[in-house]
């Protein structure tokens, strides 16, 4: 699914923020991206979603190589990523509906269709029945919820995450991960990106390190303890 090769990203003011990144994903799995706070998490991600372009190496998502994906088809190729954000990043003058809905709005889901799959993603991350319901009224934890709700309704093959539960307490943070445990089981893939060393203890699941933008560990699930 994704397949990093010698990956660097430095910035015009001089700074590398990943140098010489190698790493596969296979299709279905779950895989988390740890380090310190600048460590290049964030820009691993943006690679990813075509939000940044790398200044040196190769990324392939999906059997495509990234580097061949001119700008006007860049829309096209996020229809198939969804991306869940630390700060919901929610439209607050909307209904909870219509910001799960946005995806397929862009993408030209008639009403009808859009309806069905607005009230399954709903369903599937705890919220039936609160479609009609303001953002402002959720609390955080909810409002994250319909953020990972607008990231599937479209049924991406692949799902990114960045520090989904930063802003959560530690029981909370547990249920969201949970709710992409569940997500990989449909057959999404799932890429993390988390500081919180505890949670991917429990998780299990594999786990990759950056420090410096260098990529230092990566660790299989069976050894993450």
């Amino acid at each position: 699914m994704i397949r990093f090769e010698s990956v660097s990203k430095s910035y015009p003011e001089g700074r590398e923020a990943l140098i010489d990144v190698s790493f596969e994903v296979e299709a279905g799995e779950m895989l988390f991206v740890t380090g310190h706070s600048g460590a290049g998490k964030t820009t691993l991600l943006k690679l990813v979603a075509l939000i940044e372009r790398p200044s040196r190496g190769a990324i392939e998502v999906h059997g495509r190589n990234l580097a061949r994906v001119r700008r006007r088809e860049v829309p096209r190729l996020r229809r198939d990523i969804g991306m869940v954000f630390q700060d919901h990043r929610l439209l607050m003058d909307r209904s909870v509906a219509d910001n799960v809905a946005l995806p397929l709005v862009i993408a030209g889901v008639p009403r009808e269709e859009r309806g069905k799959r607005v009230r399954n993603a709903l369903e599937k991350v705890g919220l039936d029945g609160r479609g009609k319901d303001a953002p402002a009224g959720l609390s955080t934890g909810e409002q994250q919820r319909v953020g990972i709700a607008r990231a599937i309704v479209a049924r991406p093959a692949l799902i990114i995450a960045d520090e989904p539960t930063g802003n959560l307490d530690p029981q909370l943070s547990e249920e969201i991960m949970q709710l992409f445990v569940s997500l990989r089981q449909t057959g999404s893939t799932i890429l993390i990106a988390s500081h919180d060393l505890a949670l991917l203890k429990r998780m299990k699941q594999r786990v990759v390190v950056l420090d410096h933008g260098h990529l230092i560990d990566d660790v299989p699930a069976s050894e993450v303890a």
